[in-house]
């Protein structure tokens, strides 16, 4: 499996620019503060480059996970991946490998089909584990869907763009 290491990066912004924006007191921000029992003077007094650095980071694992969903060729990778003579040009593998990816390399490789599996991520990785959680920090439906709701559009997001540009 090979990683295209400045899209990756690139796609890791993604939690931060949403954030940004989802977070934002004319958007949801002011509903998330009441929901998450959260003040004001308590969001800002945490050390925001700290957060943002770390969210960064944790966008750029997000992003690797999200590219093994995202780009249906990492399969086939994974199949051959403990074949000896992989590495070996002259092998059938290294030759079947070269030949399925000249005809297959480009199938499923779009945004829209990348934003399709970050979708289906939000939906079936984020909610259940951000609703488990909340039901037992007792939080409410509304902290659960504005949460899940933030986790499925950014993985949207990052796996359109992982899907079709890396």
């Amino acid at each position: 499996m090979i990683f295209n290491l400045p899209i990756l990066a690139l796609s890791a912004l993604v939690p931060l620019l949403v954030g940004f924006v989802w977070y934002n007191p004319k958007v949801f921000g002011n509903a998330w503060l009441q929901a998450a029992e959260m003040t004001e003077d308590k969001a800002k007094g945490a050390n925001m480059a700290v957060v943002f650095g770390l969210t960064l980071l944790l966008g750029f694992l997000l992003a690797i996970m999200l590219d093994t969903i995202v780009i249906h060729q990492n399969g086939l990778f994974s199949l051959l991946e403990g074949e000896t003579d992989l590495a070996d040009p002259n092998s059938a593998t290294n030759q079947f490998l070269s030949d399925t990816m000249a005809k297959y390399d480009d199938r499923f490789r779009t945004f829209k089909h990348g934003a399709l599996h970050g979708t289906l991520a939000g939906l079936f990785f984020a909610l259940p584990i951000i609703a488990v959680g909340a039901l037992f920090e007792r939080k409410s439906a509304k902290y659960i869907g504005i949460n899940v709701g933030y986790w499925t559009l950014t993985m949207a997001l990052m796996g359109g763009i992982i899907c079709a540009f890396s």
